[in-house]
């Protein structure tokens, strides 16, 4: 499982030996069934995680008590609730398993272990928290000034492979709008 990782962390920075088995020791390998909550709303997030395989996502709850999708991922990628996992404050989001997954995770401690121990670690946990960062705000911008076919559309383009493996439910709640919605704006597109 730690190949995949590596192999995307050397696209990244140049890690040597010792890094590489620092890597393979700090990361440790785990796999939950499909529709496992990980990490739960009211915890700080114990980890941040590597996706080797399989698709995650984080909600919460609003005040109906319907589930608000806040985000998706598939590999190769990290997924945590970020800022509340940096500052190890409570979350209000909780991850989530939608499939199947493989995952490599690493503790908060371990990971500030890891990056005074290694420049190259510390420099690419800073690249993939600064990926985030920008995400964030290209979502939130998205979300602002593009309409719900667009981002629909946007969606489609940039992430075809979860239009084919995340329940249409989640998606039209991570873009905003309802499933409804969104199967009138498919039907209106294939048509």
């Amino acid at each position: 499982m730690h190949d995949k990782l590596l192999k995307f962390a050397q696209s990244i920075h140049d890690f040597n030996s010792a890094e590489i088995e620092m890597i393979r020791h700090y990361f440790e390998p785990v796999s939950y069934p499909k529709n496992t909550v990980i990490e739960e709303e009211g915890e700080v997030p114990k980890y941040l995680y590597y996706i080797v395989s399989g698709y995650m996502r984080l909600f919460h709850y609003n005040r109906n008590g319907d589930q608000v999708t806040t985000h998706i991922n598939c590999p190769p990628g990290f997924f945590t609730s970020y800022s509340n996992f940096i500052n190890q404050k409570k979350s209000e989001e909780n991850v989530e398993c939608i499939t199947e997954c493989e995952l490599l995770r690493i503790s908060k401690e371990n990971l500030e272990a890891f990056t005074k121990l290694s420049s190259s670690m510390k420099n690419f946990s800073i690249h993939v928290f600064q990926e985030s960062i920008i995400y964030h705000e290209e979502r939130a911008k998205e979300l602002s000034t593009l309409s719900a076919e667009q981002r629909y559309l946007e969606f489609l383009k940039t992430y075809p492979d979860i239009i084919q493996n995340v329940p249409v439910q989640y998606i039209a709640s991570f873009l905003g709008m309802k499933p409804e919605s969104l199967s009138r704006i498919r039907r209106k597109l294939i048509n």
